[in-house]
Formats: C-alpha cells, sequence, structure tokens
C-alpha cells in the first residue's frame, strides 16, 4: 500500500514558537519557530517513509465556523509579531526543501487534513498524520495513524483508546461534552474528562445521551438539560470537514527536488550554521527526492555538533590513566560534576565527567548507591589521582558555569587551577539577551538536543537525586555534558578571539569576576541569628495591628493577600473606582492600582504597608536564620553573573542586593549583617556612579564642569533648571532635581515625572524641556543611543561589552518604548557593572599580594563592596580601597568611592 504523510504545520509553527527558547539571529531578526518546524520536518521523512506527502497551514482570517459561532477562538490574542515575522521565510524554505505546501483559504488546516485522510482511504492508502493537536484523534481508523514527533507519542486506533478510554469514533461526541477551551467551544457545564469518559462508556454515543438526558440526576443533570440545544452547534463545531473541495492530484504531493540556492541563502540569512555547512558539502539529508546519504561530520565547523560519540564508563583504573595520559598531552580538560546537591557549600559529587575531544568523553561514577548498583572507584582514591591534575595551573580547564564545579572540588578539599574558559560566560559576553544554559546553548549553536536531566532522573515529587539513577544512563547523560560544553568553547572562541571588546570583556572582566566570586561566596557573612528572630516577632505584631487596622476600614474581616476579597472590599463595599483591569477582567489590585488609591484612600496604603512588611518578613527575617551554614555559621549567597543583561550580578539564595534601605525595617535587617569580633564591617561605595557615567558618555559640558568641581550635582541641577544660585537652592527644589536626574537616565516621561513628583503634566514637562535646554549633551546622547540600538540591535558600555536589546524595533508601541528606554540606560548600568567587576578584581588582587592581611571580601551589592576587616586594618583599607577603584578606569570625570565602617552593615553603609 501506498503511504501518505500529512504534517499539520500551524500546530507544529506554534509549539515551536512557544516551546523553543527565544532564538534570533545577529540582526535580531525571530528564528525559532522557522528552526523549530524545520526540523522537525527534516526528521520525519527519515522515521515515515511516505510515497505523497503535505504540509498543511491554517489560512489567513476566518472560517465558515466562525459564521457558525462569531465567539469561535475569540479567546485567543492576535498573532505576535515575532511569530508573524517567521511564517513568509518559513513557507519558503519548506518549499525549497521538495515539500508541497497546502492552504485552504475559509477552512483551517484539520479539515485539509480530514478530506485528505478520507479521500486517501478510500485509494487504499496508509496516512501518517504529524499532529500535535488532540482534536484530529477522531479521523484515526485502520488506515490512518497520528503521530506526535515532539513527545513520540503515536495514535492508532489502540492508542486512541489507551489515551483517552474510547474508540475513536467517539471523540467527537467526547469533546462536545467536555468542550474546547482553546478554540472556546463550550461543552455541558461541570461535565470533565472523567464524567464525559463515563456517559460514554454507558451510553455509546452522544445521541444516546441526548435521548436519556431526563434520567440524569443532580445537577450534572441539569447542566446536561440546559446545554441541550447548545449540544448540536457544539458538535458541528467540532467535528472536522473530511468533504472539502480539493485538488487531489496525487502527483501534486510527490516530494520535490530541493532548491540549494535557496536554503542557502535562507540558512545564511537565520545563521543556521551546520544546515548550511550541508547544504555547501552537498548533503541530502533534506531532499525528500533522494536517498539520504551517509551523515556527514565537519570537524572544521564548531557549529556542527560532533554526533559520531564515544563515551566511556570508567570503572578501573587502568582506563582512568588512559585518559589522564590523553589530558596531559592536550594540556587542557573539558570537566562536569555530577552531585547530591545543588548548595554550592554542601554539594559532594557523585560522578565526575571529562572530555578533550569532541566526540570523545568519558564518566567516572564514584557514588551511585541504589540497589543493585555495580562496584564503582573508591571516591577517595579517584579524587586523589586527580587532585594534581585539577590543581595543575598548566593544564586548562573548560566548563559551564565551572564556579561551581571549583565549589564542589573544595567541598572535597582539591582547588580547581588552571581555570581558562566558562561557556556560560562566552555566551553571555557575545549574546547578553539570551537563555545561557548549555541545554539551549546546544540547541541554538550545535543543533543538537540534549538529554535533560528529567529525562535521567524523572520530574516531580518522584525525581531521583544523581546518585540513585542507573548508571548507563547517568554516563551517557554526563558524558555528554562534557562533550558538548566542549564543543561549545570551540564555537565561542573564535568569535570572542576576533573581537578585541568582546575578548577584554570575557577575559579581563568576566573570568577574573567569576574566581573572586567564588571566593566570596565561600568568605560568606555572618549574621546575628537572635536579632533577626526579634525583629520577625517585632514585625509579626506589626503586622497584626495592620490586620485589625484594615478590619476596621472596611467594616469586616478579611483576607488581606486575596484578590479577589480586596476586589470586593475596595471596588464594591467602599465604592472606590477601579484603574484598570486584570487579564480576565477583574478589577486590579496589584502595587501599582494601590499605590496610586493609596494618595487619596486610607486603606490602600495600609495594604501596601501591610505586603511590605509581610515581603520582609517571609523573605527575610524568617528565612535567613534558616540558612546559616552549620558548618560555617555564616549566610553564603550565590552570585550568577550571566542573568542581567546590563552585565550586574545576581544574588539568590539569599538575594542580598534586595534587602530595602528606604524602610526603618529594612535598614533594621542589614544591623544584623555583623563582623567577628575584633573586626568591622567596611562598605566601599561609588558615589553617584550612573550620573558620572552620563557625564562621560554625553560629554555635557555643564555636567562634566559640575562633578569635576566636585559639587553637589542635584543642586547644580536645581540651579539650573530653577534659574537660581547655588546657594539658594532649597531642599524642596533639590529634591525635584534629583528625581529628574535619576529618572531621566532611566528614560522617565513627562507621565512618569509628573506622578513621582506628584505635580501637573505641563509642569513635569517644563522641568524637562528646561533641562534638555541647560544639558543639551544629554538630549543628544539619548537620542544617539535610540538610533544607535535601531541601527545594530544593541548598545555598548564604555568597555565595549554588548547589551542586547531586541524590541528596540518592535512594531508594538509599548515594547518599542520600553527598549528605548532601555537603550539610553543600558550603557551606563552596564558601565557601572563593569567597573565594580573591575574594582573586585583589583581588590582581590592587592589582598591576594598582601597575604598578611586578613580582611575579607564577603558582599557584592550594586556599586558597593563590603569587607569584614579586622580593627587593626582598618585604616589600611580606608587608605587603598578608594585608590583602587577608583584607578581601574580612566574616565572625563573622577571617580570617587566613599568608606564607611561599622559594627555592622547598617552603620557601615
Amino acid at each position: 500500500m501506498k503511504t501518505l504523510l500529512l504534517v499539520d504545520g500551524s500546530s507544529y509553527l506554534y509549539r515551536a514558537f512557544h516551546g523553543l527558547p527565544d532564538l534570533r539571529n545577529s540582526r535580531q531578526e525571530p528564528t525559532g519557530a522557522i528552526y523549530g518546524v524545520l526540523n522537525m520536518l527534516r526528521k520525519i521523512h527519515k522515521e515515515f517513509p511516505s510515497d505523497y506527502s503535505v504540509c498543511v497551514f491554517d489560512a489567513k482570517g476566518k472560517t465558515f465556523r466562525n459564521d457558525l459561532y462569531p465567539e469561535y477562538k475569540a479567546n485567543r490574542s492576535a498573532m505576535p509579531d515575532d511569530l508573524r515575522a517567521q511564517i513568509q521565510p518559513l513557507h519558503e524554505a519548506i518549499t525549497a526543501m521538495g515539500w508541497p505546501i497546502l492552504i485552504q483559504e475559509g477552512v483551517e488546516a484539520d479539515d485539509v487534513i480530514g478530506t485528505l485522510c478520507k479521500e486517501a482511504t478510500q485509494h487504499q492508502f496508509n496516512v501518517v498524520v504529524s499532529t500535535g493537536d488532540k482534536d484530529l484523534a477522531q479521523l484515526v481508523n485502520k488506515h490512518v495513524t497520528l503521530i506526535n514527533t515532539m513527545t513520540n507519542e503515536k495514535l492508532d486506533i489502540e492508542g486512541v483508546k489507551d489515551k483517552f478510554g474510547l474508540m475513536p469514533n467517539q471523540i467527537i461526541d467526547y469533546l462536545t461534552l467536555i468542550g474546547d477551551t482553546s478554540d472556546n467551544v463550550p461543552g455541558v457545564e461541570k461535565v470533565g474528562p472523567k464524567t464525559a469518559l463515563k456517559w460514554l462508556n454507558e451510553y455509546q454515543t452522544l445521541d444516546n445521551i441526548v435521548n436519556n438526558a431526563a434520567q440524569f440526576s443532580g445537577v450534572v443533570g441539569e447542566n446536561l438539560r440546559k446545554a441541550l440545544d447548545w449540544i448540536p452547534k457544539a458538535k458541528d463545531l467540532i467535528t472536522i470537514r473530511c468533504d472539502l473541495d480539493i485538488d487531489k492530484n496525487w502527483d501534486n504531493f510527490k516530494p520535490k527536488a530541493q532548491d540549494p540556492s535557496t536554503l542557502e541563502n535562507l540558512y545564511q540569512r537565520f545563521e543556521f550554521k551546520n544546515w548550511l555547512n550541508e547544504i555547501k558539502e552537498g548533503s541530502s539529508e533534506n531532499n525528500l527526492s533522494g536517498k539520504s546519504s551517509e551523515e556527514k561530520i565537519s570537524i572544521k565547523s564548531p557549529s556542527h555538533f560532533i554526533s559520531k560519540i564515544k563515551y566511556d564508563t570508567i570503572f578501573d583504573k587502568d582506563l582512568l590513566h588512559v585518559w589522564l595520559e590523553k589530558i596531559k598531552e592536550k594540556k587542557y580538560i573539558c570537566v562536569d560534576t555530577e552531585t547530591n546537591s545543588l548548595d554550592t557549600m554542601q554539594a559532594k559529587i557523585v560522578g565526575i565527567s571529562i572530555a578533550v575531544n569532541a566526540g570523545e568523553a568519558a564518566y567516572i561514577p564514584l557514588a551511585h548507591d541504589y540497589p543493585g548498583a555495580p562496584e564503582q572507584l573508591s571516591i577517595d582514591t579517584i579524587l586523589n589521582l586527580l587532585k594534581p591534575m585539577l590543581e595543575d595551573e598548566k593544564i586548562k580547564k573548560i566548563g559551564q558555569n565551572i564556579k561551581y564545579d571549583a565549589h564542589v572540588f573544595l567541598n572535597h578539599g582539591i582547588h580547581l587551577k588552571g581555570i581558562m574558559h566558562d561557556t556560560m560566560l562566552q555566551s553571555y559576553v557575545t549574546e547578553s539577551h539570551q537563555n545561557h544554559g548549555m541545554d539551549n546553548l546546544s540547541l541554538r549553536h550545535l543543533g543538537h538536543t540534549c538529554v535533560s536531566y528529567e529525562d535521567v532522573a524523572g520530574k516531580g515529587v518522584n525525581q531521583l537525586k544523581f546518585n540513585q539513577v542507573d548508571i548507563n544512563v547517568a554516563s551517557h547523560y554526563a558524558s555528554e555534558d562534557a562533550d558538548v560544553t566542549l564543543q561549545l568553547n570551540q564555537f565561542f572562541n573564535p568569535t570572542i578571539e576576533s573581537d578585541v571588546s568582546l575578548k577584554f570583556i570575557y577575559e579581563n572582566i568576566e573570568m577574573p569576576a567569576a574566581g573572586v566570586l567564588l571566593k566570596i561566596e565561600r568568605n560568606g557573612v555572618l549574621v546575628d541569628d537572635k536579632k533577626l528572630n526579634a525583629q520577625s516577632h517585632e514585625i509579626g505584631k506589626k503586622i497584626l495591628l495592620l490586620e485589625e487596622e484594615a478590619y476596621q476600614l472596611a467594616g469586616q474581616p478579611f483576607n488581606l493577600a486575596s484578590p479577589k476579597q480586596l476586589q470586593d472590599i475596595l471596588f464594591n463595599k467602599l465604592g472606590i473606582k477601579s484603574l484598570k483591569k486584570t487579564p480576565s477582567g477583574a478589577p486590579s489590585t496589584d502595587e501599582e492600582v494601590l499605590q496610586d488609591l493609596a494618595l487619596d484612600y486610607p486603606l490602600p496604603k495600609l495594604l501596601l504597608e501591610h505586603r511590605s512588611l509581610s515581603k520582609l518578613k517571609s523573605t527575610y527575617t524568617d528565612k535567613l536564620p534558616k540558612m546559616i551554614n552549620a558548618n560555617t555559621g555564616r549566610i553564603h549567597t550565590s552570585y550568577n553573573q550571566a542573568v542581567a543583561i546590563t552585565g550586574r550580578l545576581a544574588s539568590s539564595d539569599p538575594n542580598l542586593q534586595n534587602i530595602p534601605i528606604r524602610t526603618l525595617e529594612g535598614r533594621k535587617i542589614r544591623e544584623a549583617f555583623i563582623a567577628n569580633e575584633g573586626s568591622s564591617i567596611l562598605s566601599a561605595d561609588y558615589s553617584q556612579i550612573e550620573l558620572r557615567i552620563m557625564a562621560h558618555l554625553s560629554q555635557d559640558k555643564r555636567l562634566l564642569e559640575a562633578f569635576k568641581n566636585n559639587e553637589d550635582i542635584h543642586k547644580s541641577t536645581a540651579a539650573e533648571i530653577f534659574g537660581c544660585d547655588l546657594g539658594s537652592v532649597s531642599q524642596e527644589q533639590r529634591r525635584y532635581a534629583k528625581v529628574i536626574n535619576f529618572g531621566l537616565i532611566y528614560g522617565m516621561s513627562v507621565f512618569g515625572l509628573s506622578k513621582s513628583l506628584g505635580i501637573e503634566r505641563s509642569a513635569a514637562s517644563n522641568y524637562i524641556e528646561t533641562y534638555f535646554a541647560r544639558y543639551p549633551g544629554v538630549k543628544r546622547y539619548m537620542e544617539e543611543a535610540k538610533l544607535f540600538a535601531k541601527d545594530k540591535g544593541y548598545v555598548e558600555t564604555f568597555f565595549g561589552r554588548r547589551l542586547w536589546i531586541p524590541e528596540i524595533n518592535s512594531s508594538n508601541g509599548i515594547r518599542r518604548a520600553a527598549a528605548e528606554r532601555a537603550a539610553i540606560n543600558a550603557p551606563m548600568q552596564g558601565t557601572a557593572a563593569d567597573l565594580i567587576k573591575l574594582a573586585m578584581i583589583s581588590v582581590d588582587q592587592w589582598l591576594s599580594q598582601n597575604t598578611h592581611l586578613k580582611t575579607k571580601m564577603i558582599m557584592q551589592v550594586h556599586d558597593e563592596l563590603v569587607f569584614e576587616v579586622p580593627q587593626d586594618e582598618i585604616n589600611i583599607l580606608r587608605k587603598e580601597l578608594p585608590l583602587l577603584m577608583e584607578g581601574v578606569a580612566n574616565l572625563d570625570i573622577p571617580l570617587i568611592v566613599d568608606i564607611g565602617v561599622g559594627l555592622n552593615w547598617d552603620t557601615a553603609h
């Protein structure tokens, strides 16, 4: 029998767009949906050879179902711009690959597929339908099978029975009863899959259920009877049409020869590098009319995953020595650890994977302890054998987030030295806006889908720890991690080496900073848990008092954390006018709304205070004492370099960068951060760093003069805006100027400024116009920054770090405006981030050289470095830190570092 292969292109289009990371080429064109669909089409003919094949897509516009029911699919939002932009080139690529495409106006892809299935079955063809749409299960029969290449699910008649508990000819009735929320087709109210399955097993068909509706008892019976008039229309909407007038000349559906020239142009444009290499090398992998050739591997091309692999599992010392000889010969090693925990200070090694050549890797299992696990080499013996190599500076180390692995080895007494490359950081400096996880990098740059952790360990409550994973499964997963990381390093190296700015950022900032952060994280910070517990108790009492006061204002008790109850109290009972809606149409009670309402009403103001205290209590005063490491007596945060597009560090577990300092309770939390007896906390903070950077980047004469003369910048701005002498500037005028100074570098609008200052928009507009008249260089910088971003897709810091802004040319006005604000501010935030990292590196080098000093760097928070300093070293630090930190860059204005010392962080800051 001949075979027809039908691909539900629309189904895969949306799944690829939403399921894959935000892939983009260097011009910031979205590519994820194109890549995902083409990747599926490239594979499917290998798995399901066919005589005929068609890729079916939905047509634009409404269908006959909209005429039957105007609310059909009315709940769906408009197609995202980034998806719409990919449709035409995707169709071009599919056609160039030799796939026939079919699009029929006025109907859906499902109806085209249904019609072709019926026609093919009448011609005694077997039909394979590739889709992710459950509705198509109604088409299954002995000749029609559904397959889902994304989940490897196969639905023949038995498959439908196993999945739904029903026969294919009952699927329409089943879907009619439960409804289809994705298409906005209501079912019978309160009837879910279990009830529908029960009814159909008892009555077989929907007609029989309807005919016996009077016999159904309870609420569900009432709901069924209420829906009797609706059910015929619902069934009509859900039923796939199989009788369309379609040209069914089967010769039109024979695979065609590919068009290499078109494919080469498209692959070049969208930067699908390994596919482009295949075209250039004459591979016929995606040529549907030809036989698949033996897979070609191009070692010259680091963007093509070396998929002919050889992975070893090391159970004996002889094989380990073979690998150690390879490492000595190469003078480098890609290394990855598998552990029993993600806590950097607690994690212990379960196994180690290593790689030195692309396509070759090995896993050394050391602590798998599931029942029946094979005997493994002694962990102490192996670590003693590996320690000289791991601590050898001359043997360079490569890893993905290698700071974590360095922590793990330190937990076993091994100092990982010779760290040369981190693929997470290589990705971060070249594409800051992307996801930097290894699996995403592999898919994006090597065209290879990695085995995921959930694939080997399961997920949810039943997820295994790695020591419980079968060694045969664990070995391939771990070896692949090392192999892929090595190949990613080979991919990134040429890009970074060929770009002076990227190389500087990577080699002189990010890699050294990772080493300093490792020390800071291990140093940890001492906290007074008794003080925190007392604060938690006090905050708890305040929260209870606020709740009682809220009940009085509302006239009844209610749950202050319940949006639904808040809506009822604020907008129904108290009659306050709603300011905006949630996506579901309910009145919003978010932070912004409450802040606006708090200007006029006491209850919203009280609710904001309650939220603030509750968050403070749960996030810090309750949580921090529980995070004290039992071995060190300190809290050890983790700093992530590869999160913020601007280069700023992110702190987590706990987040030490978000402790509020504008409230009394927030400052009290900082009081609990203390030093050891005989030491003090010292804070070194860059003064007004972003405004200084603005002065340098904008080259505005007045701004440069103000900083060079060490003037109070907010007073200077106030004098310019209000047209008065410096000496006569009032505190209120200075406050206004401060809001304007900081607001404008964040791209604040007239509306935003009027709201911040509580003034009329016309007055805010006048202030901004006056500001730009006095500081024309700032205005010029802002406009040039936006134009640069629109042209390049990124802006740059003083040091050349590229800060990508994907939405800068978006057709969505709100997104584009936000991107323009980012284009203005990112160079300042990014330069400040670079400066604090360079400062960390400089101070660490100085401390390392002065080994007699016992001072420890214990925190980095925004533009501030925090130290624990013995009393007899304080004066040394007071003198040296400003010299070190102010000397890391030569800007056109002086950098100023403020030093504060105290028994705790609050008094030092």
